[in-house]
């Protein structure tokens, strides 16, 4: 399944996250993941300390962070999750990012190939990414998906 279809089906994005918490942002964009049973509980936190350890390494210049990790850490089922910040938050010493775009992967290959080429391929567009930005409704995000 891609990831416009996921997030439609799946209730997966969120539109305007206030918060300057690196921390609090990486848990938010998790919690609809959690809920749906895709992940678990120790998902966010395997993806905030690895951050904390190896940096913010899922952080693209185009204010793009991409946060995951290793299907051991937590995944039940191949899986994303969206989020627009309503003001841009450095991750961990990162550049600042205002679209936040979690996956999980249930083996190595998912989480390579499908997960971040999705994620790659919805977001390579400039035009796309200005207009989710200013999007205030999750049916505007899912119309320019």
């Amino acid at each position: 399944m891609g990831i416009k279809d996921f997030l439609s089906e799946n209730q997966c994005i969120q539109v305007g996250v206030d918060t300057d918490s690196w921390g609090e942002i990486i848990e938010i964009v998790a919690a609809p993941l959690i809920t749906g049973g895709f992940v678990t509980h120790d998902y966010p936190r395997a993806v905030i300390d690895n951050t904390k350890e190896y940096g913010a390494y899922y952080v693209f210049d185009e204010g793009i962070a991409i946060p995951h990790a290793r299907p051991e850490c937590g995944v039940i089922k191949n899986c994303f999750s969206m989020a627009t910040l309503k003001q841009p938050v450095s991750i961990h010493g990162s550049e600042p990012v205002d679209i936040v775009v979690m996956f999980g992967g249930v083996d190595s290959n998912a989480h390579i190939t499908e997960g971040i080429a999705s994620i790659v391929a919805l977001l390579e567009n400039e035009a796309t990414l200005a207009q989710i930005r200013k999007a205030t409704s999750v049916d505007e995000v899912l119309r320019l998906l």
